[in-house]
């Protein structure tokens, strides 16, 4: 089986509907990507929308999880988890709705992938969806207990993302394949930089639900207990502890700049992938340290304006280091210089036989 025209129409369609951002970046990669990236990513979106069904106590998630991994093995599993979300999804959109009650159809083009790039999107499906199920279990209101968990989470839900990336990635770039394990070390964090910010931006839209993915001991260090009823954007501990992680945030985006560059120049589609993606996250980071007694993720989210200039100016800059490099410098301006960006905690934080590297 192969992707068809009808396939790749149905990914861009999906896409526009669950992401303006991915539908717009994941077009630019060379054509032979773009449908395993495309389909891995919508992927992970169900397993997104999983994760955020509050209708659903975490065995139910569970259980779901467990049927959209056995949909990668055998595709006739996607009716079973498309029945079994059936009025579980109240918070999703129309677009993340239809996805995920009628998955057939993902399952169908990732099971006509080529083999090699299946095996990427496996692993980091399963990897995904595992540490989503074990942190259903410890999200709460006030935060997660520790950095070290606040990290394991980004890995799982992000970092696992930038591995696949770069193997997908290694197996159309041979510069890629030839440095895959520092690559892959690299994309972890950035990763990581990339799902701080969004925790960072939305975490009053979090609150809202009842959940909160800070680290409690950052803020904690800060004078910054977290507690679930308290008015935490006046209180300027957590404007302290908001301010060490966009620090840490901006460490990671570092060895983002670092990814995108070892990119090679004749590779402008996956270059402008990368590199749209870590301006459009460091100007967000601008943001919130600039406002991080923020109450509203609008506050700090960038303009359409903002997102148009990014697109132009890397359009141009992907083609030449010295350019990109100002790029990202421009867009990092005024961010606090990173401190420890706790390295070890940027690789794999687990071994199974998912993520164990070939």
């Amino acid at each position: 089986m192969s992707i068809s025209v009808s396939d790749t129409a149905f990914l861009d369609r999906a896409l526009t509907g669950v992401s303006r951002t991915f539908a717009l970046t994941i077009p630019q990669l060379p054509e032979t990507l773009r449908p395993a990236i495309g389909n891995a990513y919508l992927l992970c979106r169900l397993a997104d929308t999983i994760e955020d069904a509050t209708a659903l106590a975490p065995d139910e998630k569970q259980a779901r999880f467990d049927l959209l991994v056995a949909a990668l093995e055998n595709p006739d599993a996607a009716d079973d988890l498309g029945a079994a979300l059936q009025g579980k999804l109240t918070s999703a959109t129309a677009a993340e709705h239809a996805l995920a009650t009628d998955p057939r159809r993902v399952f169908a083009i990732f099971h006509g992938l080529p083999p090699e790039q299946q095996a990427p999107v496996r692993r980091c499906v399963t990897i995904m969806t595992a540490g989503m199920a074990r942190f259903e279990r410890l999200k709460s209101p006030d935060g997660l207990a520790t950095t070290e968990e606040f990290h394991g989470y980004c890995y799982r839900v992000a970092g696992v993302v930038g591995e696949m990336l770069t193997d997908l990635f290694a197996l159309k770039v041979p510069a890629i394949a030839r440095d895959r394990a520092g690559m892959r070390e690299r994309a972890v964090a950035f990763g990581q930089g990339l799902q701080m910010t969004n925790i960072l931006k939305d975490v009053w839209d979090d609150r809202a639900r009842g959940v909160c993915w800070l680290p409690r001991d950052t803020f904690a260090r800060h004078g910054c207990a977290l507690a679930a009823g308290a008015e935490w954007s006046r209180d300027p501990a957590f404007r302290d502890g908001a301010l060490e992680l966009v620090a840490a945030a901006h460490g990671h985006l570092r060895e983002a700049m670092a990814y995108t560059l070892a990119v090679p120049r004749n590779q402008p589609g996956i270059r402008r992938f990368c590199a749209w993606a870590v301006c459009m996250a460091l100007y967000t980071l601008r943001n919130v340290g600039r406002a991080p007694g923020f109450t509203a993720a609008e506050q700090v989210k960038i303009s359409r304006w903002r997102v148009r200039a990014v697109v132009a100016e890397c359009s141009v800059s992907v083609h030449h280091d010295a350019l990109l490099r100002a790029t990202f410098a421009r867009a990092a301006r005024g961010l606090p210089a990173p401190r420890d960006c706790h390295p070890s905690l940027t690789r794999t934080v687990e071994e199974t036989p998912w993520t164990r590297t070939p």
